[in-house]
């Protein structure tokens, strides 16, 4: 059963009727000790006049008590809520306590929310510390494995010497990607890198891109392509080194998680004033609860695989903020087994 608050005008009420009706009581009983004659008229007068002086004065305290009482805690509640200068203009022909209810409510609700979100960023931040100190502590503690074991062996022999410096050499290396990426990725955010705007032929771009990737995915038995060889110009307005970057990390993704013998296609949609990039591959697919943290960093879906592959873990994170940079958008559909699909927006020029 809903609950309605008390009104001022509901206290007077109720409480003047009561008052009146003890006061008939009481001259009932009068009467009856007194043993005079029972008057009807001056019965009524008196009700009246009763009633009225009592639900008068009644009213005029009851409004004023609850003004008062609740004026502080509305003021703040309203101030905090809203920010603003202050000032508490209340009616109080209003449910005032109602209207506060509802404030409280309202307030707890918004303070709940709040609450689930800083524990929920708490645990993101959390759990991308301990990402990124495992991903920066496996290049090193490579390194120096390597470096202790030469120290520990014979360092005369020079083809051992070699083989395990070119390891070190490696994880130096994948340890400077990371940090470079992680720089990148920052500084995107912090918007301290502008997007340089030029026109450029997209289809060029990519074809530089799979000319680029060519040995690796030759390594790996993958094929890259356009959907249409014969593609003619489609021309954007983009930062082209950043769209570069989205296409690298794209590719080098569908490569590392590619079928040997597979293939990776790119196709082009007109879309009006933007053109619809998709980049599909026959890979080993992702699975549907992995999808909406994919863009996350340092996000695994296999993580033993994927740090075998030598992956920093934010190329996907990059391709995100370079894409939301230029304000277009960028999503994934996959299936596992068959192969997934990334698809992006560029606005035309």
């Amino acid at each position: 059963m809903a609950f309605r608050t008390r009104t001022p005008k509901d206290v007077a009420l109720i409480s003047s009727v009561t008052l009146t009706g003890t006061a008939s009581l009481f001259y009932f009983l009068l009467i009856f000790f007194l043993e005079k004659e029972f008057e009807w008229l001056w019965l009524i007068i008196f009700l009246g006049v009763g009633f009225t002086v009592s639900y008068l004065v009644i009213y005029y305290f009851t409004e004023l008590f609850i003004y008062k009482k609740i004026k502080i805690l509305y003021k703040t509640i309203h101030s905090l809520k809203t920010l603003s200068d202050g000032k508490l203009r209340i009616q109080m022909s209003k449910e005032v306590l109602q209207d506060v209810n509802i404030e409280v409510a309202s307030w707890a609700d918004e303070k709940i929310k709040e609450v689930k979100e800083l524990a929920s960023k708490d645990n993101y931040r959390r759990e991308f510390i301990g990402n990124l100190a495992h991903e920066l502590k496996t290049p090193l503690f490579n390194i120096q494995g390597y470096i202790d074991t030469l120290m520990e062996g014979d360092l005369d022999d020079p083809d051992l010497t070699r083989k395990f410096l070119s390891k070190a050499s490696s994880s130096c290396d994948r340890l400077g990607t990371l940090i470079q990426d992680l720089d990148q990725i920052t500084s995107i955010e912090s918007g301290s890198i502008p997007l340089n705007y030029s026109r450029f032929d997209l289809t060029q771009l990519v074809r530089e891109v799979i000319e680029s990737l060519e040995p690796k995915s030759t390594e790996r038995g993958v094929q890259l392509g356009l959907r249409n060889p014969n593609e003619k110009n489609i021309f954007v307005m983009a930062d082209r080194n950043r769209m570069q970057q989205v296409f690298t990390n794209l590719l080098v993704n569908s490569i590392n998680y590619g079928k040997e013998g597979g293939s990776t296609v790119i196709h082009f949609f007109d879309m009006g004033d933007s053109q619809l990039v998709e980049v599909s591959d026959n890979g080993i697919g992702i699975g549907q609860e992995h999808l909406p943290r994919l863009f996350e960093r340092f996000y695994r879906v296999d993580k033993s695989r994927s740090r075998h592959e030598g992956g920093s873990g934010l190329g996907l994170a990059i391709c995100k903020h370079i894409i939301d940079q230029h304000n277009q958008s960028i999503s994934v559909r996959s299936t596992e087994g068959i192969g997934s699909t990334f698809n992006f927006t560029i606005k035309k020029a």
